[in-house]
């Protein structure tokens, strides 16, 4: 019903820049909050960043003054500009999406999330 697709992920040196692009696709009526999530090897899934559709903002201390998160509504697409990256920024990052669905016949005011199958970020020192 809903896809999300990263991409931008890549090999970067240390204090490199990167910038992530998860574009959502689908049955969408509207999105709400959308998120950057990472997970390294051996650890579990953490949050990055969030932005809700009024551009409200939310970092994780160990990013905050490095990465950005912002979104484009009308291409239902948020991204994640990340600079200054660290060898402990290495992991698979993970968008994510709360969405209510656009229905055929019904009206479903449901918030479904959603995740994208992650892009590779390594930072090499």
């Amino acid at each position: 019903q809903v896809q999300l697709v990263e991409s931008g992920g890549g090999l970067v040196h240390v204090e490199g820049s990167l910038r992530l692009s998860c574009a959502a696709s689908g049955s969408i009526r509207s999105i709400n909050t959308m998120g950057w999530y990472r997970q390294a090897p051996g650890k579990e899934r953490e949050l990055v960043a969030t932005i809700t559709s009024a551009d409200s903002t939310n970092y994780a201390d160990f990013v905050k003054g490095r990465f950005t998160i912002s979104r484009d509504n009308a291409k239902n697409t948020v991204y994640l500009q990340m600079n200054n990256l660290k060898p402990d920024d290495t992991a698979v990052y993970y968008c994510n999406a709360d969405v209510r669905l656009q229905r055929k016949f019904t009206v479903d005011n449901r918030w479904y999330k959603y995740w994208g199958q992650g892009t590779q970020v390594t930072v090499s020192s």
